[in-house]
């Protein structure tokens, strides 16, 4: 069994909650366990009541009571509890209910720095994929529905399928065009996605995450779609025209397709 808990914390408790980005969501979260062959998730939601329980009150009647949970597994920076107990008093109050503390070590990356979730969503946000994905062990996704958009895409030769996120909170990496993998309709495509704000079609619109399916011609609305990202291509970029924005498309395209087939090969 592994528990879990529903909002994230900071969701419940801090200031600076509107500014938080998960990294996965619930259901995201419940599949990569499951895959490590995890028999039992428990998701308890986390409130403000449940905030106000001490390190011992939790692990006496949460842990041990309700669980009957024999082990603690602690990160090298853990705290938790009203109290916020070190690593050492969680140790010692464990000991006392009889329960094993297990202290993880520091995950490093391979440039040698501690890897955390401020880390990975700060990369994100940079649009450093491929460094997140270092960090993560694993393609960062993206999973929505696809809606209807501006349709300037099609006219010029590169239809896009714009996804809503079905978790609004969700991290989404930064703006730019980025080769990516897409799983829609049961199949996996190769793609590029853009996420931005069209600067060549008009200044001040709402972000978007747009992405061309290579050799797709299907009509998607309204259906699930996956994008997982390989590699940031370049920067998002005004254009003089939407002539040269459709060369430079075809010159991501082209990048992208010799990158899938490395990605292969």
């Amino acid at each position: 069994m592994v528990v879990t808990f529903w909002p994230h914390p900071r969701n419940v408790l801090q200031s600076d909650a509107r500014t938080l980005r998960l990294l996965s969501t619930m259901d995201e979260k419940k599949a990569m366990i499951r895959a490590l062959g995890v028999d039992h998730i428990e998701v308890l939601r986390f409130t403000r009541e449940f905030s106000r329980m001490t390190t011992e009150e939790y692990l006496r009647d949460i842990v041990l009571g309700r669980f009957n949970g024999r082990t603690i597994v602690l990160g090298y920076d853990n705290r938790f509890g009203r109290d916020a107990s070190t690593r050492d008093e969680v140790e010692a109050m464990a000991a006392g209910l009889g329960m094993e503390t297990v202290i993880a070590d520091v995950a490093s990356s391979s440039e040698g720095q501690a890897v955390s979730s401020t880390r990975i969503r700060s990369v994100l946000e940079a649009g450093d994929v491929s460094s997140a994905a270092s960090m993560l062990g694993y393609d960062y996704p993206l999973f929505g529905v696809v809606v209807a958009g501006n349709r300037i895409g099609r006219t010029i030769g590169f239809p896009t399928a714009n996804m809503q996120l079905y978790e609004p909170l969700k991290q989404v990496p930064g703006n730019g065009v980025y080769q990516v993998a897409v799983h829609t309709l049961g199949r996996d495509w190769d793609g590029m996605c853009n996420i931005g704000t069209h600067p060549t079609v008009g200044d001040g619109c709402a972000r978007t995450i747009e992405t061309n399916i290579f050799g797709f011609d299907e009509d998607i609305y309204g259906l699930d779609m996956r994008i997982t990202f390989r590699r940031k291509i370049r920067n998002e970029v005004k254009f003089e025209s939407l002539d040269a924005l459709r060369r430079q498309l075809e010159r991501d395209r082209i990048r992208c397709l010799a990158l899938a087939a490395e990605d292969r090969s």
